[in-house]
């Protein structure tokens, strides 16, 4: 692959990898023991909550940890394509090892699989 488009989308991947990593924090920390995990946070409330704002606070917390899952997926997704970069393996399938389609690449930067095996990306 062309190293000024590899280029051009290290600098797509950065860019998403800051902004997942923004929304992230905003309602998630992450866990000090594994870092690559992401740990819901509670809605903030005062000393003198009520019940039903202790229940909204809970309800937010459950809402959370629905809505970290699919980024901190997307998050590990953009950093094993930009350490893909830097170790100069990035853009290749990594179920039959040929070169993932350009026109992949550039709708999803950190695409893991060619089109033939959209469906059997493999577990993180």
């Amino acid at each position: 692959m062309d190293q000024k488009i590899v280029d051009q989308l290290r600098v797509k991947l950065e860019a998403e990898k800051k902004l997942l990593t923004e929304e992230l924090s905003g309602m998630a920390k992450v866990n000090p023991k594994n870092p690559k995990v992401w740990n819901a946070v509670p809605g903030e409330t005062g000393e003198d909550a009520f019940r039903d704002e202790e229940a909204d606070r809970i309800e937010t917390l459950e809402e959370r940890e629905a809505e970290i899952i699919p980024l901190e997926e997307r998050l590990h997704n953009v950093e094993k394509a930009l350490n893909k970069i830097a170790t100069g393996t990035y853009g290749q399938c990594e179920v039959c090892q040929v070169p993932i389609e350009a026109a992949r690449l550039e709708v999803n930067p950190a695409a893991r699989t060619c089109k033939q095996h959209l469906d059997q990306e493999p577990a993180r």
